[in-house]
């Protein structure tokens, strides 16, 4: 405190979901758990499937959803070893409210662009 002052700043509390909505938020984890709704992937199929991911950004995001709980890791026994990922039962639920963000992206894409060309041409 600084001299004379008597008043203190309050503390606030952190947000106790933040950090699980900082993750189901993110833009890597909500296509990854959108794209595995249709079922196990491979690595590969993944990096694929998801585009503009870097095989770095997909293997820390999957080991994120890994340890949260959202996404199982499965190795196979192969040479060389075969790895695929699917959701857990906890990432099938979080997949349900995704793929409605997901649909209402896709109703509302074209306005969402027609808004910001109008805020850009406003705020040029």
């Amino acid at each position: 405190m600084a001299p004379g002052n008597t008043r203190e700043t309050p503390q606030v509390e952190p947000c106790p979901v933040r950090d699980v909505l900082e993750r189901v938020g993110d833009k890597w984890s909500v296509l990854l758990v959108v794209h595995l709704r249709a079922g196990p992937a491979r690595f590969s199929a993944l990096l694929r499937g998801v585009d503009g991911i870097s095989r770095r950004m997909l293997t820390r995001t999957l080991r994120l959803l890994e340890r949260d709980g959202l996404v199982a890791r499965e190795v196979f026994p192969t040479t060389p070893p075969s790895v695929e990922y699917s959701l857990t039962e906890l990432g099938r639920a979080l997949a349900e409210p995704l793929d409605a963000l997901s649909e209402w992206a896709m109703t509302h894409r074209v306005r969402v662009e027609d808004a910001r060309l109008r805020y850009d041409a406003m705020h040029a």
